[in-house]
């Protein structure tokens, strides 16, 4: 009956197109919350009732010889929850963020829009309750068109569609991966889809299936080096798209590996050092990329790379503790990988609809061109710094409760272990640990430039306070983040019974007792720290509430300052870090050096500009060459039929030659 329900819903999003122009969005929000409710309550049961039960519904559709049938487990509940917060809280933003268009924008355009976010949103649900192979990848597809339509908003823009078509040739690569490692499943065990997968593993290699199904569920991620479509796509897309895509759409790729790894038998220690060093690069590269990004989007998506690189980490180590039995390393590793998806999609959703709402303010992305928008924007402000905190791992907020249960699993699994296992344990920790150093690095430099200081232009010192319609949701998304750090225990339990259950752990009860004992002393230290903080505000209100407050120039070394040109830039500022990671990351300056003999230099201009080594010689250069080959063949294409006609008789004669010599 359930299954008949989503179906209803699918249907009646089809009339989004006839609904009046003023009534879309309202239609939309009620068929989504039709959907959260209709999703939530089964999964809710899951996640309340023993580990044994699962949720099980289904109809049979197209002339009786496939049966649709969606299944619920602790895994898939855990993942629907996570889709429905994000995806519920980035319609509400959407209202407010998408009001402007609606004077640019028809009708159908619109309708178009709201069709693809709830399309996105069901396919999302479709992909972690089917099991079947042929359903699985029609919601997979489904998933990757509506996903397409929403990041082609704003068509008009040549750029945007041509991300959008680049997003999309990537996207059916990663099917194709997918649907080779489904053959090649079904083909061996007669059964065509994940259920199947234990049973080929028991028998065959793992390794090489494995590839196969990260390479598809990996370009999806967007793990290095199948990143190349993430940080184009994010940018051009509509901030609320971007923290949907950013925050739940890339972790349909986790959840796929967390479902192979899940039937994984053997070649474990291959399999988790080949995910491991994938996680590591993808982490530090990552974050890397994204401290010498300009455009403040762009920034944020590469540090969608990072976390899935940390996500990736967890789940490495978590393989890599199965394959030397220890239950310590398996059950942290996993669990703060896990918890990481929806730690990610609480706090990059936050900060991809407080980028949208300093575009709106300013009408630009450009870092270089804003600054002092803390005086303008102070919620705006306030709202960004607390995303930072958490995406960079620091306490009292939810980032530090997954990073630290794969800390505290690194530190568990060295004990025990050789001095193999011993080395890359600790380069995992150095790894986690550099990660961790250069998002600070990054977020200080992103906040600073973008809310500190003077305004840099026009637009930053007109900027005025987003609207309540995109403020107010991020503060649910706050809430959540907040509360997570302050009251991990009631979160993690849950979470270290989806893992016990879904890889079959069992004596790790003192593990878990000790974990949780620990988070307890955290969180009461955590609230103590948040309380003082809040007397603090409430002091200093009350203080200065009765006091004349003036304000004066900015000093600087003597004299104030006299203009925005007297404070650090967004590449002044990683300076230092872009000299040292020059060989990497192929930072270019374009400026005319001062010569030696001018005295008086003449006004320059700087730009630096910096590619993206894996984009550039995975994609654009074999791009370029497949181009021009087609560009030199095109010549044939005179326009005349005479031509076309000596063209297929050639061609004939060549069969005919090649048939007499017998080469078919």
């Amino acid at each position: 009956m359930s299954a008949l329900i989503l179906l209803v819903i699918g249907c009646l999003s089809f009339v989004v197109f006839l609904v009046p122009k003023s009534l879309k969005y309202n239609y939309a929000l009620l068929i989504l919350s039709a959907a959260i409710i209709w999703s939530s309550l089964p999964a809710g049961s899951v996640l309340l009732l023993p580990e044994s039960h699962n949720y099980e519904s289904g109809f049979q559709y197209i002339s009786g010889w496939q049966n649709f049938n969606i299944s619920i487990d602790r895994l898939s509940a855990f993942f629907i929850f996570v889709i429905n917060i994000t995806v519920f809280v980035g319609f509400i933003y959407a209202k407010g963020y998408l009001r402007p268009y609606y004077e640019e924008k028809n009708s159908l355009r619109l309708s178009i829009h709201y069709f693809s976010y709830i399309w996105l949103y069901l396919s999302m649900l479709m992909v972690v309750m089917i099991g079947e192979a042929l359903p699985f990848l029609i919601a997979w597809e489904i998933m990757a068109l509506s996903s397409f339509f929403l990041v082609i908003f704003d068509a008009e823009d040549t750029s945007v569609m041509k991300t959008g078509i680049n997003y999309l040739i990537q996207m059916h690569v990663g099917m194709f991966f997918i649907l080779v490692a489904f053959m090649i499943t079904g083909t061996e065990t007669g059964n065509y889809g994940f259920d199947g997968l234990r049973s080929y593993f028991s028998s065959h290699s793992n390794f090489r299936l494995f590839v196969l199904f990260f390479i598809g569920f990996g370009i999806k991620a967007g793990f290095i080096p199948l990143h190349t479509w993430l940080p184009r796509a994010h940018p051009a897309a509509p901030s609320h798209v971007s923290g949907i895509m950013s925050g739940v759409m890339i972790k349909m790729g986790i959840y796929g590996i967390f479902r192979v790894l899940m039937a994984v038998q053997n070649n474990l220690m291959e399999i988790g050092l080949f995910l491991l060093v994938l996680s590591a690069l993808s982490g530090i590269m990552g974050v890397m990329m994204a401290i010498v990004q300009h455009d403040l989007k762009k920034l944020l998506a590469y540090h969608s790379i990072e976390n899935i690189g940390i996500i990736g980490i967890g789940l490495s180590l978590g393989v890599i503790g199965q394959a030397v039995d220890n239950p310590a390393l398996t059950l942290l590793g996993f669990s703060g990988g896990l918890l990481h998806v929806l730690n990610h999609s609480l706090f990059k959703s936050v900060l991809f609809f407080n980028a949208g709402s300093v575009y709106q303010a300013t009408h630009t992305r450009n870092i270089e061109h804003l600054g002092g928008l803390l005086k303008k924007m102070p919620q705006t402000a306030a709202l960004f710094l607390i995303g930072s905190l958490a995406i960079c791992g620091l306490p009292p907020f939810n980032g530090f409760i997954s990073e630290y249960l794969i800390y505290l699993g690194m530190f568990k699994g060295l004990t025990p272990s050789g001095i193999y296992l011993s080395v890359t344990i600790l380069t995992a920790i150095l790894t986690l640990v550099l990660i961790g150093g250069l998002a600070i690095f990054c977020f200080t430099k992103a906040f600073g430039i973008v809310f500190l200081g003077e305004a840099r232009t026009a637009g930053a010192l007109e900027a005025r306070e987003a609207g309540r319609e995109m403020i107010w949701p991020q503060y649910i998304s706050v809430l959540f983040i907040t509360a997570i750090g302050l009251a991990s225990p009631l979160l993690v339990k849950p979470v270290f019974s989806i893992i016990t259950g879904s890889f079959n752990l069992s004596g790790t009860e003192l593990i878990q007792l000790s974990v949780v004992s620990n988070l307890s002393q955290i969180s009461i230290l955590a609230g103590v720290f948040v309380l003082l903080v809040t007397l603090l505000l409430v002091y200093r209100f009350l203080h200065l509430r009765s006091k004349v407050v003036s304000y004066e120039p900015t000093w600087g070394c003597g004299s104030t300052a006299t203009g925005p040109k007297q404070q650090y830039t967004a590449t002044s500022y990683a300076y230092n870090f872009i000299h040292l990671a020059k060989p990497v990351l192929q930072t270019k300056k374009i400026t005319a050096e001062i010569g030696e003999t001018e005295i008086f230099p003449s006004e320059r201009t700087f730009i630096s500009h910096n590619d993206d080594i894996f984009r550039k010689y995975l994609v654009d250069k074999p791009v370029d060459l497949i181009s021009g080959l087609l560009k030199k063949i095109a010549v044939m294409q005179t326009g005349r039929i005479q031509d076309y006609i000596l063209y297929a008789f050639l061609f004939l004669i060549l069969v005919l030659a090649l048939t007499w010599l017998n080469v078919f």
